[in-house]
């Protein structure tokens, strides 16, 4: 009989997408987020619409018709040391705020395994990095503070690769993905911890769902690494678009700011990517990419 993980999901709108593929593959998932989203989801649960090839339109997958529970609650009503693994998935700002900071504090004390799929890498994560100085990191961080107290070994990080979005027009529990890419994690310092991941990449590849039209085999896996590098990949492209959408006065699109210039966006894409490769250089344990 295959072992089934119970896993606490910090984030309902992004973290849906794997609370969804983790709850197909029969696994037990309970997502932390505001009473009104969590009254929502308990009483109609998620949907998550996926385009899959050879299928007109997308495919919408009812958690309620999954074989694992998905259920949600709000921070306050959650103990970390239930759980056999722990993902973060809120925007970085969000990790300060009142219930969450006091969560993610009880987690760090559990000593449960957290996997991040957050763009922005935990600071414990960073500290696995041989050479890095995360400690002059702390200022690219709302409140650096709130990573106090976890072991860099329960830490690692999955490249949240594959793009979704909440439609405006739709209630909060409804997630549409655009890019149905893969998730991809670097492994645990521990192979206990990392066999978690493993049994669950496993048993989210073997999964298919039943729309009403025949089994279907779903998009968007999770793939296990053993280079601590491998989110990393990502951060080229997110930083050569995604933040350069901030700008002093007002927000711009993803194609505005790489196509507004592309010499200027080539460059910082290549930039960053230098500087990835320069960090796994560093490290004769690590493989690079």
């Amino acid at each position: 009989m295959k072992k089934l993980y119970k896993t606490l999901i910090l984030g309902a709108s992004y973290g849906s997408l794997l609370a969804t593929k983790l709850a197909l593959a029969g696994h037990t998932v309970k997502l932390v987020c505001l009473p009104v989203e969590a009254e929502l989801i308990n009483k109609e649960g998620t949907r998550v619409r996926l385009p899959v090839k050879d299928r007109d339109g997308l495919v919408e997958v009812d958690s309620r018709k999954l074989p694992g529970l998905l259920s949600a609650a709000t921070p306050d009503a959650v103990n970390p040391s239930d759980y056999d693994l722990i993902v973060l998935a809120m925007q970085e700002p969000q990790y300060r705020s009142p219930g969450v900071r006091e969560l993610l504090s009880a987690t760090a004390q559990a000593r449960v395994p957290c996997m991040s799929v957050m763009n922005m890498p935990p600071l414990p994560y960073l500290e696995r990095i041989t050479g890095l100085n995360a400690g002059r990191l702390k200022l690219c961080y709302t409140d650096p503070s709130v990573w106090k107290g976890f072991d860099p070994s329960l830490m690692t990080l999955c490249s949240p690769d594959p793009q979704a979005f909440r439609p405006p027009e739709e209630g909060l529990n409804v997630l549409q993905v655009g890019l149905p890419t893969n998730f991809r994690a670097a492994r645990f310092d521990s192979d206990e911890h990392t066999a978690i991941l493993r049994r669950m990449q496993e048993d989210i590849e073997a999964a298919c769902y039943d729309d009403g039209s025949g089994p279907v085999e779903l998009p968007v896996k999770l793939k296990v690494h053993n280079s601590v590098f491998v989110p990393l990949a990502k951060w080229s492209m997110l930083l050569a678009g995604n933040y350069r959408c901030v700008q002093q006065d007002e927000m711009r699109s993803i194609r505005d700011a790489v196509h507004s210039n592309l010499d200027q966006s080539r460059t910082v894409y290549n930039w960053v990517n230098e500087v990835c490769r320069s960090l796994g250089a560093s490290d004769a344990d690590q493989v690079p990419f």
